[in-house]
């Protein structure tokens, strides 16, 4: 494979636009763009997550192939009409969800996130990845988005939320839950 980038400053972007993968020209802040730049920030996020204690090497390398789909699906969004995110992408993490989910007991309550720092870093990719959805969504509003790429992202921020719930749990043996109840007294009335 020959150099991809070997010019790293090239002052074409200093006018207000960026490049796609098809060579067309698109404002830095198009809803593409805006999607593209939600899914490098949540690939951004898994890698400080990776790097997290708490988790086991199948959650590792779960994650560590997510990474590589989230790269596979931004290149999806830089070159509108390819596919690269499909059917075999959303139900392995459906897998994974049910498997970790499984050592999980029943909720009761929303979480709040925190619990330790895996659980943390898990919490801030999923609204990370939720927020990544959301424009992917607003793009596809007006462009053709894959409907696999869609269900992915949302796939993945439930595969990060019960991620989140495991290493909490690992970490302190709970997680923190929310408690509609607290009263006035907590408030310092």
């Amino acid at each position: 494979m020959g150099n991809r980038l070997s010019k790293i400053v090239t002052r074409t972007g200093d006018g207000g636009s960026t490049g796609l993968g098809d060579g067309t020209r698109v404002p830095k802040e198009s809803a593409r763009i805006e999607a593209c730049g939600s899914v490098d920030e949540l690939n951004c996020a898994l890698g400080v997550l990776l790097n997290s204690a708490g988790l086991q090497a199948a959650e590792g390398r779960c994650l560590s192939e997510v990474q590589q789909e989230l790269f596979d699906l931004g290149g999806e969004l830089a070159i509108p009409g390819r596919q690269a995110i499909g059917p075999a992408q959303v139900e392995r993490l459906e897998e994974a969800i049910e498997s970790a989910n499984a050592e999980l007991p029943p909720l009761k309550e929303f979480v709040i996130p925190g619990g330790g720092g895996g659980a943390a870093e898990c919490h801030v990719a999923r609204s990370i990845c939720r927020r990544a959805e959301r424009r992917c969504w607003s793009l596809s509003r007006s462009e053709a988005v894959g409907p696999d790429l869609l269900r992915y992202l949302n796939r993945l921020s439930d595969l990060l939320f019960v991620y989140g719930r495991v290493l909490a749990r690992r970490a302190g043996g709970a997680e923190v839950l929310w408690q509609h109840a607290r009263g006035d007294s907590e408030s310092g009335e």
